[in-house]
């Protein structure tokens, strides 16, 4: 068994996702496709998850991409969370969800009366409408209601703004969001911006999920995998099985986990340098590296600091790859107000680490940026 040591898996890790070095602006979109996809719950957050892993890049940048040259789509995709998605990638990942064996959607469904052929007239009309352009939720309830002819599916529609009955039709690649109206979001069919859609079979799909799991996350456990992708712990240990001559066990300081052995001579020769991060709400590394009970990966004393039991993701400060603290951003006027705590006193190596990248922050908001400091492990965050 190869044994690997942490500020290894960390400097791997921090390269695998562009924070060591960061990508160029041409590559930008490898930003998305490396890091298994960018959980846009809040896209503003995304958006500077994005611009912390591309040097040159701006919020604006991401919207063209989503919104005019479609090379970006945003869907909910793992754990039924909102991610942007590479749009050549979207066919792999509704083939590794595999729609059709998830009978409790039919199960969900069945409760707001659909008989089982009213769900698929249902879920056949959303592509169908969304052929007509962007959507609101409102005109999406009518125009599948008209085009069914079943009231109740209006109701469907409207009954949840998280969205849930509108889940399957983006596991199915039927559904994406559009460009916004206002304050209001829009929906629209990907497969018009996809073009050619190539079928892949579903297994084979969530083999490749697992892969760039590893490659990103890695090492890691079945079980750290099944909490990321969102399926159960039985799923992911058949998965690992079914690639297993792939996968090598290691150790990293006493925790046994499993990598891809054509990455190990890579992380074994990665160069580790001091790296300050400053990475926003729900950011990917945060929410995938695993394992969370890991002490140099997060100390347990701050977990709930980082993940509350509200299901939040705050956003964090990473010290060579390890999370040392948070931070939030509010508005003062022409100022933005950085507050950074840390779990532990600094040093000033560190301190000018986070400078810079308030620097960063300071290009990307457009205004200046204002650090204060708070007192280590303050409860207010």
């Amino acid at each position: 068994m190869r044994v690997l040591k942490w500020r290894q898996v960390h400097a791997w890790r921090l390269s695998q996702h562009g924070l060591s070095p960061r990508f160029s602006s041409q590559d930008f979109v490898q930003a998305v496709m490396r890091t298994g996809g960018i959980q846009a719950q809040v896209m503003s957050a995304a958006e500077l998850a994005l611009c912390t892993r591309v040097e040159g890049l701006s919020p604006h940048d991401v919207k063209a991409a989503i919104f005019q040259d479609h090379t970006l789509v945003r869907t909910w995709a793992m754990r039924g969370t909102l991610h942007l998605l590479s749009a050549r990638e979207l066919p792999l990942y509704v083939a590794a969800r595999d729609w059709q064996h998830t009978a409790s959607w039919s199960n969900y469904f069945a409760e707001f009366g659909l008989s089982r052929e009213q769900q698929e007239a249902y879920l056949l009309a959303i592509p169908h409408v969304l052929e007509q352009g962007p959507m609101t939720r409102l005109q999406l309830a009518d125009a599948v209601a008209k085009h069914t002819g079943a009231a109740r599916v209006r109701d469907l529609i409207l009954s949840e703004s998280w969205g849930s009955p509108l889940k399957p039709s983006a596991y199915r690649g039927d559904l994406c969001f559009g460009p916004g109206q206002g304050k209001t979001v829009t929906f629209m069919n990907p497969r018009r911006w996809i073009g050619k859609w190539q079928p892949i079979e579903p297994k084979l799909a969530l083999q490749e999920i697992a892969r760039r799991y590893l490659r990103a996350y890695g090492p890691a456990t079945a079980d750290d995998f099944a909490f990321w992708w969102g399926c159960g712990k039985t799923l992911a240990k058949k998965l690992f099985q079914s690639i297993e001559e792939e996968l090598e066990e290691v150790e990293v300081e006493g925790w046994r986990a499993f990598a891809l052995r054509a990455t190990l001579p890579l992380i074994q020769s990665v160069e580790p340098a001091e790296q300050i991060h400053l990475l926003p709400l729900f950011d990917a590394y945060t929410i995938g590296a695993a394992p969370r009970g890991c002490e140099p990966l997060l100390a347990q004393a701050y977990k709930r600091q980082v993940f509350n039991l509200q299901g939040w993701t705050f956003a964090v400060i990473l010290i060579n790859g390890s999370i040392q603290g948070v931070w939030r951003s509010t508005i003062r006027r022409s100022q933005t107000v950085v507050k950074v705590n840390l779990f532990s006193s600094s040093t000033s190596s560190i301190r000018k680490g986070i400078e810079a990248e308030a620097e960063r922050l300071s290009d990307l908001f457009g205004k200046k940026v204002l650090l204060e400091y708070e007192s280590p492990s303050s409860s207010q965050f």
